[in-house]
C-alpha cells in the first residue's frame, strides 16, 4: 500500500490563493482535477521528481472552513538547498514560516509554513549527518 494524497481544506472561492502557495510559493504543479469532481471547487497539485509524481495535496472546500492547526502534510526535499529555496519562496510570499522546530526531528531538517489559510505544511530534507538518520542509529 502506498499514501495517493493528503486532502487540505479551503474556504469556497479561494482557488487563486490556493495556487499562490501551493503552485508559486511551494513549488508544486497545479493539476486538472477530474470533470466529475471539478464543480466541486478546489484544486489539485503534484510535486515531481523528473516524471515521476512524488507528492500530491488535494485542497478541497469545506464549508464551514477551519483551517488545520495540527494535522499537516509532510514534504520532502532532495537537498537543504532545495528546503532553503523553498522556505524563501513562502517568505517572500508573505507566509508564515517558522524554523523553530529545525532539529527536532531526528535524521531530518524541516520548517513549519501556514499556506493562506492558516493551514500547517511541513518542509523536510535528511540531514548531511548520516548518523542521525534512526535508521543508522539502530544499525549502530
Amino acid at each position: 500500500m502506498r499514501l495517493h494524497h493528503v486532502q487540505v481544506s479551503m474556504p469556497r472561492g479561494e482557488e487563486r490563493e490556493a495556487r499562490r502557495f501551493y503552485a508559486q510559493a511551494l513549488g508544486l504543479r497545479e493539476v486538472p482535477k477530474p470533470p466529475a469532481l471539478a464543480g466541486r471547487g478546489g484544486c489539485w497539485f503534484r510535486g515531481y521528481d523528473g516524471e515521476v509524481i512524488t507528492s500530491e495535496i488535494h485542497l478541497g472546500v469545506e464549508e464551514p472552513f477551519r483551517s488545520a492547526v495540527k494535522a499537516h502534510p509532510g514534504l520532502v526535499c532532495r537537498t537543504l538547498e532545495e528546503l532553503e529555496a523553498t522556505a524563501e519562496r513562502i517568505q517572500r510570499g508573505g507566509y508564515e514560516l517558522s524554523w523553530a522546530e529545525r532539529d527536532t526531528f531526528e535524521g531530518f531538517l524541516r520548517f513549519h509554513a501556514r499556506d493562506g489559510f492558516g493551514n500547517r505544511v511541513e518542509v523536510m530534507t535528511p540531514d548531511a549527518d548520516p548518523s542521525t538518520h534512526p535508521a543508522e542509529m539502530m544499525r549502530g
